[in-house]
């Protein structure tokens, strides 16, 4: 639970002072929110409202061209929004209400959308089920057109599913027992009990999921690339705008447009979530969970939770096998070509430079995200909710509209001119040409940005759990806030540390929208090298790349563990911590 301020700002500004270490860290972190998130965004509404942006508001907010992109990119959103939320919410439901067997196994077929790249499903699934697809024209016979709104759901969904599946299963795990009890000794049966009971208690979970999933949905960028065909939506028009068009106002306009829904989504969902709250367990949950039992409804449900999971298995078992194959759908010829092509050409910079970037990026994100945790939930100041509020715009923002922001707000240096000293460089050139480091700089930022807001969230939740009086004890034995932090606070919070770490590595090596924009000849990353590759046919080349780029995932996440994930000599090193 959030403290409860109790000092007026003056009050509070002085007990920070007290500990100079800690007034420090908390004017990096603001400083890094201002400089990261809020100018960047603030330098892309500003071209948006200026002289030259005014008239293309009023040219794209009247043309029937752009009408129908905002409606098909909000239809994108809902329909993604309703069907994530639904399949997440069956696959939930089997694991933590029905006695089936194959759980393990179809928990970890939910979770593998999470490391892999945004488009692998929609090229995998477009030689599966395309114009020229191995099943629809290779099995049946029929040149079925799969690009579109209903090619964009069915990608979409599975991809993006397993964010409601988490929040669902979480929940459902949490729900007391009793209440089911209850209801049943009061002759309620099961279908009754579903309905007034668990469905209810699940609300602000389907609803968080909905809107998470809507903003997920009309932020993407990989899949609309891929297979929007003729549906073109906002992330694709800001694209081409950009890219095709090198119309940076255009583009900050239709970023706009594009905010504004995102944006009032993500405070609805804060809203709603501080607003509802729903009580399940007021204590350690007491009696026997119950599973549904009825035959048609267990197996019904069992087999289509089991038919996507075999679905996803099919996708990206085509995604290896199209790895080691001649032409993925059209020659079956093994060959290891794609991998020559991938480790031997251009693919071997493109996969130092992204994991480089992303192994630099994930222990800053982590690190930044407990801190920022630990400074809102443990400490009083003024303007505590605004820097919890500015860290998650990071994941609230779309990131076509986080490239955009970057690429006019640090395309020049932000100097000042200084007496004997001349121009000192505040902020360099982070973009475009000659950046510094040829643009990785601003990558790993962005990744920093992109990943944060998870680990913040993870370690509020975690700290919320932790009686602060472990704390209290370690500052009145003398140990100041950072010390208390580092041998206190974090090794208790390991896990939440661990899982912000993990999602780190996985988003960072696996983004396309927030930095394609960023890229440079000097920086090659490997998420571009594949959107390439699928442009130009070249399908082989792109699931060899998906597939070393899953495997350094997995890799990495087991490294994670063995560093960070070990619970051996936890307790001496907080016995000790003093």
């Amino acid at each position: 639970m959030q403290a409860t301020s109790l000092r007026n700002p003056v009050q509070q500004i002085r007990m920070i002072m007290r500990d100079p270490l800690l007034a420090i860290v908390l004017l990096v972190m603001i400083f890094f929110v201002i400089v990261a998130i809020l100018l960047p965004l603030l330098a892309m509404i500003g071209a948006s409202v200026s002289p030259e942006g005014i008239p293309v508001f009023s040219e794209y907010l009247t043309s029937h061209v752009y009408l129908e992109i905002i409606r098909n990119t909000l239809v994108l959103g809902a329909v993604i929004g309703t069907t994530g939320t639904a399949v997440g919410f069956l696959m939930a439901f089997v694991q933590v209400k029905l006695d089936v067997p194959f759980k393990r196994f179809m928990h970890i077929v939910s979770l593998v959308p999470v490391i892999s790249p945004p488009f692998a499903l929609a090229t995998a699934t477009i030689v599966l089920f395309g114009r020229n697809g191995s099943i629809s024209r290779g099995l049946f016979g029929v040149r079925y057109d799969i690009y579109g709104l209903d090619g964009l759901a069915i990608v979409m969904t599975l991809s993006f599913f397993t964010i409601s599946y988490l929040n669902l299963r979480g929940m459902m795990l949490a729900l007391d027992p009793a209440l089911d009890e209850a209801a049943t000794n009061l002759g309620a049966n099961k279908w009754r009990i579903f309905r007034t009971v668990t469905l209810p208690m699940l609300m602000p979970g389907i609803a968080s999921s909905f809107l998470l999933l809507f903003v997920e949905a009309i932020a993407d960028l990989g899949n609309p690339l891929v297979m929007a065909g003729n549906y073109e939506v906002l992330a694709t028009r800001i694209y081409v705008t950009i890219i095709g068009l090198y119309d940076t106002t255009g583009a900050a306009v239709l970023s706009v447009i594009l905010l504004v829904p995102s944006l009032s989504v993500f405070i609805v969902q804060r809203y709603w979530i501080s607003r509802m709250s729903v009580v399940s367990v007021t204590g350690k949950p007491s009696g026997t969970p119950q599973t549904i039992d009825h035959p048609f409804v267990k197996w019904s449900l069992f087999g289509l939770a089991m038919g996507i999971c075999l679905l996803i298995v099919l996708i990206y078992g085509t995604i290896v096998h199209g790895a080691f194959v001649t032409v993925p759908g059209v020659r079956w010829d093994w060959t290891l070509d794609h991998f020559d092509f991938v480790i031997n050409g251009i693919g071997s910079q493109a996969m130092r430079d992204t994991t480089t970037l992303s192994v630099i990026a994930t222990p800053i994100a982590g690190l930044v995200g407990m801190v920022i945790a630990f400074l809102v939930v443990r400490k009083e100041f003024f303007g505590r909710s605004a820097l919890d509020f500015g860290t998650m715009l990071g994941i609230a923002v779309p990131g076509t509209i986080i490239g955009i922001g970057y690429i006019l707000m640090f395309n020049t240096p932000v100097s000042i001119n200084l007496p004997l000293l001349g121009d000192i460089d505040l902020i360099p050139k982070l973009t475009g040409g000659r950046a510094v480091f040829g643009g990785a700089l601003a990558i790993v930022l962005v990744y920093v940005v992109r990943s944060t807001p998870a680990a913040l969230r993870s370690g509020t939740a975690a700290l919320s759990q932790i009686d602060p009086s472990i704390e209290e004890a370690s500052i009145s034995l003398g140990a100041d806030s950072a010390r208390t932090f580092r041998r206190i606070t974090l090794p208790l919070i390991r896990p939440a540390f661990l899982a912000g770490l993990i999602y780190a590595f996985a988003r960072s090596m696996t983004t396309i929208s927030a930095i394609i924009f960023l890229t440079t000849p000097q920086t090659k990353i490997m998420t571009q090298q594949i959107l390439n590759e699928v442009e130009n046919g070249r399908y082989g080349n792109a699931f060899a790349y998906c597939v070393i780029l899953i495997g350094i995932v997995m890799v990495a996440i087991s490294v994670l563990y063995f560093l960070v994930g070990s619970t051996t000599g936890t307790e001496q090193r907080i016995e000790g911590g003093l």
